[in-house]
C-alpha cells in the first residue's frame, strides 16, 4: 500500500498530484487503476479522485473538502456555506460551488454538485481544514441574491436567525461591489426584522435606502398571485404574512 498514507493526507487529489507523489506518469497511472480495482481510491469526476477509509470505506474527504477541489480555486458558497457554518436549517442533497473555473454538474455518493457563478470576488476564506468558503457576510448576500434559485425565502429567513454576528463594514463593502439596486432593497429589507439580534446600525440601513432602486419591485416572482403588501421605506411587495411565518418559528421579529 505504498502512498497510500500519502493520499489519506491528501484526502482530494488529481493525476497530477500522483504523478508528483510518484515522479512518474506511468507508475501514476498503474497506481490509480490498482487502487481504484482495490478500493482504496474512488473517482469523484474525470481526474477528480478521493481516499477511502480501510476502516470505514467511506471517503476520507467530507463534501465541502470535496467540493474545494474540484477545480482550482474554488469554494463552496450559498447555502451549502451557511451549512458549512452551521446556520442551516436543513441540510441539502446539493453542495452550491463558486469560483473562476467553471464546471457541469455532477453527483456523487449521492450529492449533487452544483456551479454557480461568482458575482463579486471577495470574502473568500481558507480555512485549517483545508475547506475555501465565502465568509458569513458574503454567505449571506450571495443567498439574498438568489434566494428564488436555490433556498426559498423561508429557508432563508431560517438561516439568517442562527447568524450570531455580521461585520457591518464588509456587509457595506460587499454590497457596493455588487452594485445591484435591488440586492440593497431586498437585503435592506430582510436584515431590518432582525437588526437587533444581528446589531446592525442606522448607517448599514441608510446605506441600503439611498442605493436602493426607486422602482418598485416584487421581492420574488409569484408573489403577485400570495396575499402581499407594499413596504413603503424598501419600495416593495413583499409577503403579508410574513411576520406570521416567523414569529410561528419561535423568533420575534421587528414590525413596520
Amino acid at each position: 500500500m505504498k502512498y497510500y498514507e500519502e493520499l489519506v493526507d491528501l484526502q482530494c487529489f488529481s493525476r497530477a498530484d500522483v504523478v508528483t507523489l510518484t515522479g512518474n506518469e506511468h507508475t501514476a497511472d498503474s497506481l490509480i487503476i490498482e487502487y481504484k480495482r482495490k478500493g482504496y481510491i474512488q473517482s469523484v469526476r474525470r481526474n477528480s479522485y478521493v481516499t477511502i477509509s480501510m476502516e470505514t470505506k467511506m471517503p476520507v474527504a467530507n463534501r465541502y473538502r470535496i467540493a474545494t477541489n474540484i477545480m482550482s480555486g474554488s469554494y463552496i458558497s450559498h447555502h451549502s456555506a451557511f451549512e458549512y457554518y452551521g446556520c442551516a436549517n436543513q441540510v441539502f442533497h446539493e453542495v452550491y460551488v463558486s469560483g473562476i473555473n467553471k464546471f457541469a454538474p455532477f453527483e456523487y455518493d449521492d450529492v449533487f454538485y452544483r456551479y454557480i457563478a461568482p458575482r463579486i470576488d471577495v470574502g473568500i476564506d481558507g480555512k485549517a481544514d483545508g475547506i475555501r468558503v465565502t465568509d458569513i457576510e458574503r454567505t449571506l448576500l450571495d443567498s439574498i441574491n438568489e434566494f428564488e434559485k436555490i433556498s426559498g425565502l423561508e429557508e432563508l429567513l431560517r438561516c439568517v436567525e442562527m447568524i450570531p454576528y455580521l461585520d457591518e463594514e464588509k456587509l457595506i463593502a460587499y454590497l457596493d461591489q455588487y452594485n445591484k439596486h435591488f440586492l440593497y432593497q431586498k437585503a435592506g429589507y430582510i436584515l431590518e426584522h432582525m437588526k437587533k439580534p444581528l446589531r446592525l446600525s442606522e448607517k448599514f440601513f441608510k446605506h441600503c435606502e439611498v442605493n436602493q432602486a426607486k422602482s418598485v419591485r416584487y421581492l420574488y416572482h409569484g408573489i403577485e398571485h400570495e396575499p402581499n403588501m407594499f413596504q413603503n421605506k424598501w419600495n416593495l411587495i413583499v409577503p403579508k404574512d410574513l411576520m406570521k411565518l416567523l414569529s410561528e418559528g419561535g423568533t420575534e421579529l421587528a414590525e413596520f
